[in-house]
């Protein structure tokens, strides 16, 4: 499939609208003057005339354009408190939100690409027919938005003027999912048109919740669009299911990425960070986790913030790459986040001065949220994601419910964070030095290791598994995460993986200015290393020292011990940094059990990978090849020194 094949535009389909003064005329009779004025400012027809078909197809009351407007915000604020959708808190500014308490993660089982029988989609992911994906938003969108006001918000993902920005609009019955754009993205209708034509393409979202139900969320769906970069989503109120630009329009710029511009962008599931040096050196990050595994704590230790969750990069002329964040917001899983480990973000929480919309935690009857992990007393009473609660109780299977749900959220503004960056508006983006891929890993790979070439790193991000998240509703288990983008790569698993070769390894990037790729890995325990707990094997604040690792390294202070499975620190430059960093005593002992390498552990990880890839068509042959070279070295230590293979052995096999 390329970006250029145009199917049939369902909205425009059911909506028959074709022109742009067709569009207008349907647009004033369901606007006030002063709403249809402000459309009236929209310069870019095709996009009035995407909105006028889902008028048509939704058939709200009312039609409300958001601005951005102090106005405009305050009356999407009001009409979410109005609508019930949230209510006000004890700190001023603070709202909560409650989805169903059936639809606390993203709806994966009922999220489709829509496709033509000869396109390819993802092997990980669910494709539909285009025609049976007509017949179902027919059925299910036609008149859904009656009795209800249609909010229109022209958002930015990214900074305006920036290469790799894509103009979004969002297009929803919910106030809740205004008021969230509002926070998480750049309304710039002001140059939305201008930003349109620089760029020659928007995407667009329309979402209903419906009626609100529990019985109505096994109708529930969210379909997505390639051809005419449009997703529906319909009866869901989570909002990694109904704020569309965020996972929704996050496929399309994926695609984007690898079959429009293959070899110079990515789209990836990546916060962005800088770590500044004693020196004053800034080394900015990209890192990939899956959601729930640690991309905002990681992101928040760093010095300058950017952000928590998704980058679009791309190689500028001079062969670096560079790095944006197309939201300018939080959306953060709150579970365990405390003063010890994310100071910076419980000062936003826990003081005044800072809008924040809350989902799913308990609030108790002075209306202050709790949540599990803050670190504080836990209330005796509140309501929470399922209704009454009170300290002790349990459900219907005896098991304990928790005050929060462990998807619960906090949604803020960027740039209330002490430690966020003005690099973060930039459209030139950040010069990326560092690339991370981890994920909740209990019992194989060490905390940190460098791939020795970007071929390596790329297989590094191919070859992450990681323990299900409460972020996916009804996943259990551990389960491999390519790239922790996995969910959000709508085409064959092949061309991604050529599209991050063919980057890395980009002829234009210099050798002196390759990204350094790296392995993190937060989550193993003791229990994995010899001991009886399942208790992890370090703690939280320990990720301030493996950046900043990573950055010396970056920069030419540090060096490793090469491994068949990449480069690990020397455990002197470790000792010294845990004390400069975070003031820690780091015994060898200690180093010894996370930085050995457990033989056979390792191995049943390259052959799951060897295995799943095998079964994928069009697979890259040098991931094969690394996989091939690692496999060998391992068994080569194994052969020589047994299954666990120290520090020092590896020292002395180099």
């Amino acid at each position: 499939m390329t970006l250029q094949m145009k199917l049939m535009d369902v909205a425009s389909e059911i909506g028959g609208v074709t022109d742009y003064d067709a569009a207008m005329r349907i647009l004033e009779k369901k606007m006030d003057k002063a709403n249809h004025a402000k459309i009236g400012r929209i310069q870019c027809k095709p996009l009035v005339i995407k909105i006028a078909n889902a008028v048509v197809m939704c058939d709200p009351d009312a039609v409300f354009v958001n601005t951005g407007s102090a106005e405009d915000r305050a009356a999407v604020r009001s009409l979410a408190l109005k609508n019930g959708e949230e209510k006000p808190l004890a700190m001023e500014n603070h709202t909560i939100h409650y989805d169903l308490k059936e639809e606390q993660g993203r709806i994966t089982d009922r999220t489709y690409y829509m496709a033509e029988p000869s396109e390819t989609v993802s092997s990980l992911a669910n494709r539909i027919d285009r025609t049976e994906a007509f017949s179902d938003i027919l059925k299910k969108m036609t008149g859904i938005m009656k009795g209800k006001t249609m909010i229109v918000g022209f958002y930015m993902r990214g900074p305006a003027g920036s290469p790799a920005s894509n103009p979004a609009v969002e297009i929803t019955s919910s106030a809740y999912v205004s008021h969230s754009a509002d926070i998480l993205y750049r309304n710039l209708f002001d140059i939305f048109d201008r930003e349109v034509e620089r760029l020659g393409h928007f995407y667009a979202n329309i979402h209903s919740e419906g009626k609100n139900r529990a019985e109505d969320l096994p109708n529930a769906r969210v379909y997505m669009d390639r051809s005419t970069q449009t997703t529906y989503s319909i009866n869901c109120t989570y909002a990694g299911n109904t704020l569309l630009m965020k996972k929704g329009n996050h496929r399309f710029s994926v695609d984007k990425a690898v079959y429009t511009n293959r070899g110079n962008e990515l789209s990836e599931h990546m916060f962005i960070t800088g770590i500044e040096d004693e020196d004053g050196t800034i080394t900015w990050f990209a890192g990939a986790a899956p959601s729930g595994c640690g991309k905002t704590t990681t992101a928040m230790a760093g010095s300058h913030f950017v952000g928590d969750d998704l980058a679009q990069m791309w190689i500028d002329k001079d062969g670096f790459v560079r790095s944006i964040n197309p939201e300018n917001g939080i959306f953060g899983i709150v579970e365990d986040v405390n003063w010890e480990g994310d100071p910076q973000l419980m000062k936003l929480l826990r003081n005044p001065g800072t809008e924040v919309i809350w989902s799913n935690v308990l609030i108790d009857d002075k209306k202050v949220p709790h949540w599990t992990g803050n670190g504080e007393p836990i209330p005796e009473k509140g309501f929470n994601f399922q209704g009454e609660w009170k300290n002790g109780m349990t459900d219907k299977n005896g098991k304990p419910v928790p005050i929060s749900h462990p998807n619960a959220r906090a949604t803020l503004s960027s740039d209330a964070l002490a430690n966020y960056s003005p690099k973060a508006e930039d459209p030139a983006g950040v010069e990326t030095r560092v690339i991370t891929y981890s994920g909740r890993d209990s019992d194989t790979m060490p905390p940190v290791w460098v791939a020795r070439n970007s071929d390596h790193g790329v297989v590094i991000g191919a070859s992450i598994v990681s323990a299900a998240t409460a972020t996916e509703v009804g996943a259990t288990g551990v389960k491999r995460a390519p790239w922790a983008n996995a969910p959000f790569i709508p085409g064959a698993l092949g061309d991604y993986m050529d599209a991050q070769f063919k980057f890395f390894g980009s002829n234009r990037t210099p050798d002196s200015k390759r990204v350094v790729m790296a392995g993190l890995n937060y989550f193993l325990t003791h229990e994995a290393r010899g001991g009886e707990s399942k208790k992890l094997l370090g703690e939280k604040r320990d990720v301030k020292v493996w950046l900043g690792w990573l950055a010396r390294h970056a920069n030419r202070k540090v060096g490793t011990i090469q491994t068949p499975i990449g480069g690990i620190p020397r455990y002197d430059d470790l000792k010294s940094l845990f004390k400069k960093i975070i003031d820690k005593e780091y015994p060898e002992s200690l180093y010894n059990k996370q930085f050995s390498l457990y033989v056979e552990n390792i191995l049943k990880r390259i052959e799951l990978q060897e295995a799943a890839y095998g079964k994928e068509k069009d697979v890259p042959k040098i991931l094969f090849d690394v996989l091939s070279e690692q496999k060998r070295g391992v068994l080569k230590l194994k052969e020589k020194y047994g299954s666990v293979v120290t520090p020092s052995q590896l020292t002395a096999a180099q």
